[in-house]
């Protein structure tokens, strides 16, 4: 029987295995067949490195384009994500497990087959139009990232927001792209106007670690100045020090929230790193493969964190942990914000602006 081969690191892409989900019947292992020399491994350092799978967008015919919650920790009712999958291929991101409903694994699959929503203005203003909508903050970003590279090509996002502009209706972007300033002659305004929020993401200020981390991220260099031509532009910013992982990015916290406070940023916001589902697996092949000298360390403190397991669902509990060092992180968190005087980042924007606008043909109104 042939040898199974091991899991590699490639270039530009986070996770470093492809695992079929847990909901396929079969599992699909690459194995030696003797006609390769071996398989090259990037240790996320230099520009030689083996090719990674390219990237492919998709359809994804949704009858809907706002998705609802309900979570008491959550501090928002709905939300669009305008993609499935994120280019950007963060190797924490809890929205992996969602790939497995598509029949595609939760690793590489995430990274690199994509789908997006084209018609999805088109069912947001029919949304907003129903007689009975009352509106509420919409959060953009809280699933995938809203302004991944493939953004660019389809300005899915661009398109989204003019609608919410057109409505007057307000909206929260959470982001780790420097793309959103393209969007500021929209969302300036809007936030000028109370109808907008951003939060950024700033998970570390080490560019080695970013790279691994979250391999087709903008630095974070760019997010720092994202902050701040976003800030300039009128628009209140969060800076996102998530997730918190101990042992690789915990000890930047007082760091991160210096330099997004310097920037521009009047609040901020943390999650202690969630390995739900099949990331729990991802994340622990990525650590022994990047991050060996530190990888049983990590994970042991994660789960002392999670009462210990490797991930803890309760409501309340799993986005900080619990234990005298979830204490210890809490309290580092808010003595930091005191000191750079950032409040905590919330969604809580104006709802009394809004309006259906009308559309061509439309009776005018007497009021």
């Amino acid at each position: 029987m042939a040898d199974p081969l091991p899991d590699r690191a490639v270039k530009g892409r986070g996770a470093v295995g492809n695992p079929a989900g847990r909901f396929e019947a079969t599992a699909r292992h690459a194995v030696d067949d003797g006609w390769s020399a071996g398989v090259a491994q990037w240790d996320g350092e230099g520009e030689d490195a083996p090719a990674g799978p390219p990237t492919t967008l998709a359809v994804d015919r949704a009858r809907r384009i706002i998705t609802r919650n309900d979570s008491p920790d959550v501090p928002f009712d709905r939300s669009i994500n305008p993609y499935r999958g994120c280019e950007h291929g963060c190797i924490y991101c809890f929205a992996r497990p969602t790939h497995a409903y598509l029949g595609l694994s939760p690793g590489r699959d995430f990274e690199t087959r994509l789908f997006h929503k084209p018609d999805a203005p088109d069912l947001l203003g029919a949304e907003l139009r129903r007689p009975g909508y009352r509106p509420a903050t919409l959060a953009f970003g809280a699933n995938t990232d809203p302004y991944q590279p493939v953004e660019r090509r389809t300005r899915l996002t661009r398109r989204l927001l003019a609608v919410l502009a057109d409505f007057r209706h307000p909206v929260g972007l959470i982001t780790k792209s420097d793309l959103v300033t393209r969007d500021l002659d929209i969302l300036g305004p809007m936030g000028a106007a109370g109808l907008a929020s951003l939060c950024v993401s700033l998970t570390t200020l080490d560019s080695a670690l970013a790279r691994r981390m979250e391999p087709r991220a903008v630095t974070p260099a760019r997010r720092l100045k994202t902050i701040e031509r976003a800030a300039g532009a009128g628009l209140p910013v969060a800076v996102l020090t998530s997730p918190i992982i101990p042992g690789l990015n915990d000890w930047e916290l007082e760091r991160l929230l210096a330099a997004g406070a310097a920037a521009g940023a009047t609040s901020a916001n943390y999650i202690v790193v969630r390995l739900p589902h099949e990331v729990g697996d991802l994340f622990e092949q990525w650590l022994a493969v990047h991050y060996p000298d530190r990888a049983a360390k990590v994970m042991n403190t994660l789960r002392r964190l999670r009462n210990g397991r490797r991930y803890d669902a309760t409501y309340g509990r799993r986005m900080t942990g619990e234990g005298i060092e979830a204490r210890l992180l809490a309290d580092r968190f808010a003595t930091a914000c005191r000191h750079h005087r950032m409040g905590r980042r919330g969604f809580h924007l104006d709802t009394s602006q809004f309006r259906v606008p009308p559309r061509s043909g439309d009776q005018l109104s007497l009021l």
